[in-house]
């Protein structure tokens, strides 16, 4: 069994910024799941182009607000406390907080090694560790 707490991870090499957003990884390849769990905060009036072209992930708010946006037909989707999106065909999208800094609960499959960030698409880079883990 593995226990950790938010706040250690938050204090240790397991969380990763960027200038729109903050990721704290609780759960990643090498804990052997199959998948990682991470918390993750968008700041407020920020956005974020995102194209997960190798990973599928589930994200639930926890708190604040913002909305998503598919790039291929434009819709547009409120985010607020007990919403959910799920990105099951890789579908390319910008995230933007709103008013307030959003939390979210988000897991990958395939699972993130930690110290990942978006690259110029807007994806995750897969690699090996991370294949075998999934």
């Amino acid at each position: 069994m593995i226990v950790r707490t938010l706040e250690e991870c938050e204090n240790s090499n397991r969380t990763v910024k960027t200038d729109t957003w903050r990721s704290v990884r609780l759960s990643l390849a090498d804990d052997g799941m199959g998948y990682s769990f991470h918390i993750t905060t968008i700041y407020a009036g920020t956005e974020t182009p995102i194209w997960y072209k190798n990973h599928f992930e589930t994200v639930y708010c926890i708190s604040g607000n913002g909305e998503v946006e598919t790039v291929s037909d434009g819709k547009i989707y409120k985010i607020e406390p007990g919403t959910v999106y799920i990105l099951n065909k890789n579908d390319q999208h910008l995230l933007r907080g709103g008013t307030e800094d959003m939390q979210l609960a988000c897991a990958f499959n395939p699972p993130l090694n930690g110290r990942e960030v978006h690259d110029e698409d807007g994806a995750y880079k897969l690699n090996e560790e991370a294949l075998q883990n999934a």
